[in-house]
């Protein structure tokens, strides 16, 4: 018998500068990552204004973890230590692998319009992955299959698997789906979920309702952290929704964060911090 997923934590996402001084909204990723476990930080920046962002994210570390850049509008330039270079657009996403540890930079750039609007999210890696090879995948908008469900729903599927159809990002350790869900006014939609796995909703347009039976009600830059369960309903209102779901396969291993850079011992930490300072912080390059 279906177990539907109700909704445990709403909040808000918080006014944050980050960067060289790029001013964006967070999620989640305030230190406790108990309840998102293995995702450690939400960040949406979206903005009209290019002196918001258009500072960027200049040459910094990473090690321990994936970061998941995923652009709505605008471009982001992409440098790394491994000598990769790209440029990703609308509906294109960048899936990096820290591992062992990489030094990159991102510096976004308008649209036409002058806005630039995406996300980015870190997922932690386990122990036995931390110090694995960097890798970058970088995924372009035409890759990603779309599903139309019945009732309306428009699910772009970036990672994971809709009604048969399987993202292009494959062979990540947490198990991950990563979806972009577009809701009509008044349409509704069920989507399974893997029991025991942390499941997340941000609704980034207009209002959804969440949960089977008496729904609850998530509005505009507000994050949704759901129980347990194999299904998750969902449903827009009078006006058109547009949600990202992301769920993945808990950790729970020991978090030892900063900054940039997340491992599971303190130790650990102040090593890779060591190693940044003296010039031995990349292993592969």
């Amino acid at each position: 018998m279906s177990k539907p997923r109700t909704v445990s934590t709403v909040s808000a996402s918080r006014p944050t500068l980050e960067g060289a001084g790029v001013r964006l909204r967070r999620a989640f990723g305030f230190g406790d990552t108990a309840a998102t476990d293995p995702f450690l930080l939400l960040d949406d920046f979206r903005g009209d204004d290019p002196s918001d962002y258009i500072a960027g994210f200049p040459w910094h570390p990473h090690r321990g973890i994936e970061t998941i850049t995923y652009i709505l509008e605008g471009t982001v330039e992409h440098g790394d230590s491994m000598g990769n270079k790209g440029i990703i657009g609308p509906g294109d996403t960048q899936w990096m692998t820290a591992g062992s540890g990489i030094i990159h930079q991102e510096m976004p750039q308008p649209g036409p319009h002058g806005r630039m609007g995406g996300f980015q999210l870190w997922a932690n890696l386990p122990a036995s992955n931390k110090t694995m090879d960097p890798r970058y995948r970088d995924i372009k908008a035409a890759e990603v299959p779309v599903v139309e469900a019945p009732g309306g729903a428009r699910i772009r599927v970036i990672c994971g698997k809709v009604s048969g159809s399987q993202g292009p990002v494959r062979d990540v350790v947490i198990e991950p789906e990563y979806l972009d869900i577009s809701l009509p006014a008044g349409a509704a939609y069920e989507h399974p979920t893997m029991p025991g796995h942390t499941v997340f909703a941000y609704v980034f347009e207009g209002v959804a309702a969440f949960g089977a039976g008496k729904a609850t009600r998530v509005e505009h830059e507000h994050l949704a952290i759901f129980g347990d369960g194999d299904m998750l309903a969902m449903s827009a209102g009078e006006e058109p929704a547009r949600i990202l779901l992301v769920s993945g396969k808990p950790l729970r291993e020991p978090v030892a964060w900063r900054g940039p850079i997340v491992m599971n011992t303190q130790a650990e930490l102040r090593l890779a911090f060591e190693e940044y300072q003296n010039g031995t912080f990349i292993k592969k390059r």
